[in-house]
């Protein structure tokens, strides 16, 4: 389920990459409400993805789509430049993007690189004793 996040994540992100030029520096109202709107659904599915990838991966993809998406969406529908060198950029990102996709390990997606969550401040042990650390005197 963390790759479909992670695609749709993308998918959100090509739309408000798209929609900020809209905007006009974040000076037209209804815009700039979509567009944030969007952003916060980009950023949250990508939040949701990286529960189970790791954040290289994850952040690497989603960022990939956007550009490729972005890229491809300029050339296809405004008019941008379509030459050589552009296409291949964007075959290497893409190329990219696949190949994360390809070589993540199946199951445990994070490759047990999760951090261990860190103990309340108020009952933190001292590693070597496992006595309950005590704030100085004042």
């Amino acid at each position: 389920m963390a790759w479909i996040y992670l695609i749709i994540a993308g998918i959100f992100e090509v739309v408000w990459a798209l929609g900020m030029k809209q905007t006009e520096g974040f000076t037209r109202l209804w815009p700039s409400v979509y567009t944030i709107g969007f952003m916060g659904v980009s950023f949250y599915l990508l939040a949701l993805a990286m529960r189970e990838l790791p954040v290289g991966t994850a952040y690497a993809v989603w960022t990939g789509i956007g550009a490729v998406g972005a890229v491809l969406f300029g050339m296809l529908w405004l008019g941008e430049p379509r030459d050589a060198a552009r296409l291949i950029c964007v075959s290497l990102i893409l190329g990219g993007v696949i190949g994360l996709k390809v070589f993540s390990r199946s199951g445990d997606e994070a490759g047990g690189t999760a951090l261990p969550p860190l103990p309340p401040a108020s009952s933190a042990r001292h590693a070597a004793t496992g006595q309950v650390a005590q704030s100085p005197a004042r």
